[in-house]
């Protein structure tokens, strides 16, 4: 990449914190600790049946189909409701757990700390997400990452979630960046890639289960080790 940049954004979850894993351990907690074996032959059928619903009902709330709440109180019920136990109180509790527990989570993804130790040399760098905001503040402490960012924007905050073009408009103004000299780093092809797109924005997809896709993007990774070489 020859474009001389200043500014890299990048979104969190599944980018830099190693969303999978982090949730995994903590379903495979609440798993155990509130007894799912009566229900649920294992914590592996568990997590993939709750990560289909979870999926279903994040993509619902990105589209403002369905608010935050809605989107916390149904994910667990549903799940447990698959299995037949049709109890909110349990849900609720489990629910609770995994809001307190999960952005506690400390892994990141392969290579995280060095890349990132690398690029602060050389460019001022930024997060964008949509996750809520009082959570993915304890995922960037917790993890220890908070320090190598300049601008943290939060969907929330700004009333539109990526990818409308709105929130990277905002961020480049909050960073007092220009769309020329800034550039998109994220996972998701949807919200992170065409978002940026549509604000006009350079991207770089972040491809790191190297899926098959048929997208048209303008540079993909696979590891953020290969940050070094494009920037």
């Amino acid at each position: 990449m020859s474009k001389q940049y200043e500014h890299i954004f990048f979104d969190l979850d599944r980018t830099l914190w190693h969303f999978d894993e982090n949730s995994k351990n903590v379903l495979n907690e609440i798993f155990v600790k509130f007894e799912l074996a009566r229900f649920i032959s294992n914590s592996d059928e568990f997590i993939k049946t709750y990560e289909v619903i979870n999926e279903k009902l994040w993509k619902q709330y990105s589209r403002n189909k369905i608010d935050k709440e809605k989107l916390r109180s149904e994910r667990f019920y549903k799940t447990m409701l698959e299995y037949g136990a049709d109890d909110n109180d349990i849900a609720v509790q489990i629910g609770d757990y995994y809001i307190n527990y999960s952005p506690q989570q400390t892994v990141l993804l392969p290579h995280t700390i060095e890349t990132l130790d690398y690029l602060k040399n050389k460019y001022v760098l930024h997060i964008i997400t949509n996750g809520f905001e009082e959570v993915q503040l304890i995922k960037l402490n917790k993890s220890g990452i908070m320090n190598y960012f300049n601008q943290l924007i939060f969907s929330e905050k700004v009333g539109v979630k990526k990818p409308h073009p709105l929130i990277f408009k905002k961020a480049i103004k909050n960073a007092n960046a220009h769309v020329s000299n800034s550039i998109m780093i994220g996972d998701d092809y949807y919200a992170d890639i065409y978002g940026a797109t549509r604000a006009g924005m350079d991207s770089i997809y972040f491809n790191f289960n190297n899926r098959p896709h048929q997208h048209n993007v303008n540079n993909e990774i696979n590891c953020l080790s290969e940050l070094t070489n494009l920037l």
